[in-house]
């Protein structure tokens, strides 16, 4: 199965394949707006600011796995991510990183690139960027800054 191959759906409802980022790069996080780390909201923004017009998809996926640190509706969280940080990049419902109900698409990542727990999401913020042709290329840990990522993000521009 190819990335491409998933359907997610955003917060406000609306369903859509992956495919439809077919050759561009993606970075696609796991997210919570309640977390100590959400302050990555806002450098999540400024890599897609930067880098959208050459071809980056930055995709926001709040969990609410992680000490209930997203408890509300997929809309709750949606708002709480456009108001508190200015985001403008998609933010989907609300799913399940780890476990049996773990959402596809991140089981997808995980089994492309294993992280300090195997295949298991360690915290809100764990970050994958997916090159053009769909290949998981890197995941980096939920404490590491997305602005660490630049050079990653630019070779697969």
């Amino acid at each position: 199965m190819s990335i491409y191959d998933i359907s997610v759906v955003k917060a406000d409802g609306e369903a859509y394949g992956l495919g439809k980022y077919e050759g561009r790069p993606m970075l696609i996080v796991n997210t919570a707006s309640q977390c100590g780390l959400r302050g990555q909201y806002d450098e999540l923004e400024s890599l897609h600011q930067e880098y959208k017009d050459g071809g980056l998809v930055v995709l926001g996926f709040p969990s609410n796995q992680f000490n209930n640190q997203e408890p509300g509706t997929d809309a709750e969280a949606e708002e709480a991510c456009r108001i508190n940080h200015g985001v403008t990049f998609d933010i989907h419902e609300i799913i399940d990183v780890n476990g049996a109900d773990a959402h596809p698409l991140f089981n997808h990542l995980k089994s492309e690139a294993k992280g300090t727990l195997g295949d298991k999401i360690k915290w809100n913020f764990t970050k994958f960027l997916v090159d053009k042709e769909g290949n998981v290329v890197r995941r980096v840990a939920p404490t590491t800054s997305p602005l660490k990522m630049k050079k990653d993000i630019e070779s697969v521009l």
